[in-house]
């Protein structure tokens, strides 16, 4: 137990940024759109959250601006794809490039600089002995994390507006001819995916590393995108899918600590193979990807004049 618990704690830190951004690009995904970007505006991100809270030393304005550079790089995208149609595979891939690029460049001068660290964890509760130590010692967004995933699930799935989103991810054809406005549907749903991408790049720098180095996001974009077909564009399913990879991710750590004689460069590249494994097992199965899968993904939107 002395030993599970720091595990639990450290899986539950490590899959909180790969949970946000898939939640995030769930929402695009939902909406018919699929956005190849998320690993740029995770840096950006990212460069964003860590120089505001180097600067104001506090990690909610961190956090905030990340969330804002990543609205701002979504907004970019939206205006690519639904504004201007363009094709939503190399709008993804041009604001994945962007966004390393522009990270690369704001974030150069805040290399080997690190963040006074503060006391993390939910008041209270922290100081409970046993699980206070570990499991409520983490940043409420972690909590916050498990919260919109739950939120999202009953929007969904529970409530009108939820549905329609769903609609439009389905046939924008059938819900222009009702009289909704799929270009708005869409481009709101990238916002606020772009939100949850800005949080997830915001939380590595300010509060899982406290510290900003180029390409620190090292693939996550990509293993979020993973996430979503591993969960079946269930928000639930993809949350418990992210601790999963957190939980790889952190297995190296907690091997190595008890002696255990494996590679290490094998250890890090379990996550990535798990991804890549994840794929080809359910790209395999053509049927359940049609059944599951929003059947307007990746398909611009021309209404007719």
């Amino acid at each position: 137990m002395d030993s599970l618990l720091p595990l639990l704690a450290a899986t539950l830190n490590a899959g909180t940024p790969l949970a946000l951004a898939a939640l995030g690009l769930a929402i695009h995904e939902r909406a018919g759109v699929i956005n190849l970007g998320a690993e740029g505006m995770m840096l950006l991100a990212a460069a964003a959250g860590f120089a505001v809270a180097f600067h104001t030393g506090s990690p909610a304005w961190g956090l905030a601006a990340g969330a804002a550079a990543g609205a701002v790089l979504a907004a970019v995208f939206a205006l690519l794809v639904v504004v201007f149609n363009a094709s939503q595979y190399g709008s993804g891939l041009a604001i994945m490039l962007l966004g390393s690029g522009l990270s690369a460049f704001a974030g150069v001068s805040y290399a080997g600089r690190s963040l006074a660290q503060g006391q993390a964890g939910l008041p209270w509760l922290r100081d409970i002995p046993g699980l206070g130590g570990t499991v409520f010692a983490l940043h409420p967004l972690v909590y916050a994390t498990m919260a919109l995933a739950c939120l999202l699930t009953a929007f969904l799935y529970r409530t009108r507006t939820g549905m329609l989103l769903r609609a439009v991810g389905e046939s924008p054809e059938s819900a222009h001819a009702l009289g909704y406005p799929v270009g708005w549907i869409r481009a709101l749903a990238i916002l606020a995916g772009g939100l949850c991408c800005g949080l997830a790049g915001a939380y590595l720098s300010v509060v899982y590393t406290q510290l900003w180095s180029e390409g620190m996001v090292a693939g996550r974009g990509w293993m979020a995108l993973a996430l979503i077909a591993f969960g079946m564009w269930h928000p639930l399913r993809i949350l418990l899918g992210a601790y999963l990879f957190g939980g790889l991710t952190m297995l190296q750590f907690q091997l190595q600590g008890m002696g255990v004689q494996v590679p290490s460069q094998f250890l890090a590249m379990l996550p990535y193979v798990c991804t890549i494994a994840v794929l080809a097992l359910r790209g395999g199965n053509p049927g359940w990807m049609r059944r599951n899968m929003p059947r307007s993904l990746g398909r611009p939107f021309l209404p007719e004049r």
